[in-house]
Formats: structure tokens, C-alpha cells, sequence
């Protein structure tokens, strides 16, 4: 992340200060969940890929700022509305907003974020940013309800899986990225370089994720490891070890995997099971081949610290421990 924060910290700092300004509203409850969000940590990676996608396309305008503020709206509101779902308890090593005031608060909140966000892009006057970010926002939608429906299902296939991936993580990286180029209004195929980029990224950043969540503490990941199996969600390393693995041991994991509670024998008993058919590994992989293929989306650019600095992003992604 240094190569990033060296050019464009400064505006990162003043995304953050435009999105305390576009919470405001006459509801205290609001501005108090969102801040509280906003202010748990995070790398803000999707508005400072908006604004070196932006910077990449030669923009010197003043709108990158605003619309990096509204890529932090849209997911802020994925997370509360995710946190919801998933009955998560921790967020980046905090209470969840859901914990803390419910879960008809964080919907709620969720909601005016993602209400807030149109409205925003509208401002920034650009009919293909509105698009992009819009058509954004219902892929994200339509990800959320097919994860739903892949909980539990122990035959997923890693192409189903990846198709959730880049409808629930990748789509607003990608978006993020592509408003950008539009920004700075590049030739087409530069602008589907960037939204290329921003997706494969995507991809990466979630299957490193689903390593986290059997490898990571607690402390490390900021949230409770082995959460994403105590919830039936069959991800990467999962699908790996099941092609693999003998059938006692799949019905070992799928005994967990149905239950309501985990305890940390079963989370124990099945990452060991991970671990020795290789899913860890397997999925680093994959990660890795994802990001091997956006250092090929930006050879359409000439060399310049900017592009380099997205390349360095992309490397943080897969060397994160949180």
C-alpha cells in the first residue's frame, strides 16, 4: 500500500472527510453507525483504486474525490447489510455494527447509504459512471442471493463459486477502477483494461479471504476465524479439499458444515483436513494467477509510478493479513 498512499494519501484523506460530509442527516442514529464503520479500520483499497485508476488516465479534475466517497458508501452498506446476514459478532477486530445496535439498525443504515450513494453519482454528472456504478450495485445484490443459495452445498463447483466471487466482491473493484478510466476518459479498450484489472483484483482479494478464515487469528484477521464455515459457506479451499479428500472425511466435513454451532474441534478437525489435500495451497495459487493476469490488463499503459503503484497494490493483496 505505500506506493499508493505516497501519491495519493492526501486525497484519501479528503475522501474521508467527504464521506463524514455526506453523512450528514437529521438522524443522529446514521451518522453514528456510519462513522463507527468508517472509523474501524480498513485499507480503503476500492476508493484508492477509483482514484489511481483516475490518476493512470491523466484526470486532474475535481471529482475523483466525491466518487471515491461514494465507492466507500456502496461498500459500507455491503457490509452492514453482509454482517446482517452472516450474524457476524466482530468487524476488523470490532464489534459489528449489529452487535452493537441491532440488526434493524445496520439494514436500515445500510439502506440510506446505499440511497445516498445514487444520489451522489448523480452529482458528479456522468451517465456512464451512474451506469457502471449502478449496474455495480445489482450484481452485488444478485451475489449476496446466490451465495445464499450455494450455503451448504458440498458439490459447488469452483467456476459457480468464482462466478459468486465476482458478483459479491469483484464487481465494485472493477467499478471502482472503471469509473475511473471514464473520468479520464481513455480509449475504450484502456477503460476495459481497468475494469479487467479491478476484477481479477477482486478475485484475488476474496480467495485470499478464504484463506484467512482458516489460517489467520483472530487478532490477525478482524473477524472469527473459521466464521465462514460455522455458516455453511463452502469456499475455495473447501471445494479443493472435497475433490480430494477421502469419503469419511467428507462426511466429517459435512456433519460441520450442517451444524448450527461450531466448536473448535470441528473447525480443528476439518482446516486439518484443508491443509493436508493442499487447499491452502491451491488457493494462494489461483490468487496468484489472478493477479498475474492484471499486471497483463495494465501493459496497455505506459510505465509511470501510477502504474506501478497499482501493481504494488495488487501485490499487497495477496501478502495481506487482514
Amino acid at each position: 500500500m505505500q506506493a499508493a498512499l505516497a501519491i495519493i494519501g492526501e486525497d484519501l484523506k479528503l475522501v474521508e472527510r467527504q464521506f463524514r460530509k455526506d453523512l450528514q442527516s437529521d438522524v443522529p442514529l446514521i451518522r453514528k453507525v456510519g462513522e463507527y464503520v468508517l472509523s474501524s479500520g480498513g485499507k480503503r483499497v476500492r476508493p484508492a483504486l477509483l482514484l489511481l485508476a483516475a490518476r493512470l488516465s491523466d484526470y486532474a479534475g475535481d471529482k475523483a474525490v466525491p466518487l471515491a466517497s461514494v465507492i466507500e458508501f456502496i461498500h459500507t452498506a455491503t457490509l452492514l447489510h453482509d454482517d446482517v446476514v452472516d450474524s457476524a459478532t466482530l468487524r476488523r477486530g470490532l464489534a459489528s455494527a449489529n452487535t452493537l445496535w441491532g440488526n434493524e439498525a445496520s439494514v436500515l443504515v445500510g439502506d440510506f447509504l446505499f440511497s445516498k450513494s445514487f444520489s451522489l453519482m448523480v452529482n458528479v454528472g456522468s451517465l456512464d459512471i451512474l451506469r457502471v456504478l449502478s449496474d455495480a450495485t445489482t450484481v452485488i445484490a444478485e451475489g449476496e442471493v446466490m451465495q445464499l443459495l450455494c450455503t451448504g452445498e458440498m458439490d459447488l463447483t469452483e467456476d459457480r463459486y468464482i462466478k459468486v466471487v465476482r458478483s459479491k466482491t469483484a464487481i465494485l473493484m472493477s467499478a471502482a477502477c472503471e469509473a475511473g478510466a471514464i473520468l479520464g476518459a481513455v480509449p475504450q479498450s484502456q477503460q476495459q483494461a481497468l475494469a479487467d484489472f479491478g476484477m481479477d483484483l477482486g478475485i484475488a482479494f476474496q480467495l485470499m479471504d478464504d484463506i484467512l478464515d482458516y489460517v489467520a487469528t483472530e487478532e490477525e484477521f478482524g473477524k472469527c476465524i473459521g466464521h465462514d464455515l460455522e455458516e455453511g459457506k463452502i469456499t475455495l479451499p473447501l471445494i479443493h479439499t472435497l475433490k480430494q479428500c477421502s469419503d469419511s472425511e467428507r462426511a466429517l466435513i459435512a456433519a460441520v458444515v450442517e451444524k448450527d454451532e461450531m466448536s473448535l474441534g470441528d473447525f480443528r478437525a476439518v482446516s486439518g483436513i484443508v491443509k493436508q489435500y493442499g487447499g491452502i495451497a491451491y488457493t494462494v495459487e489461483a490468487a496468484l494467477s489472478y493477479i498475474n493476469r492484471c499486471k497483463n490488463h495494465l501493459d496497455l499503459f505506459a510505465p509511470s509510478p501510477v502504474r506501478d503503484a497499482l501493481l504494488s497494490l495488487s501485490e499487497y493483496i495477496v501478502t495481506r493479513s487482514k
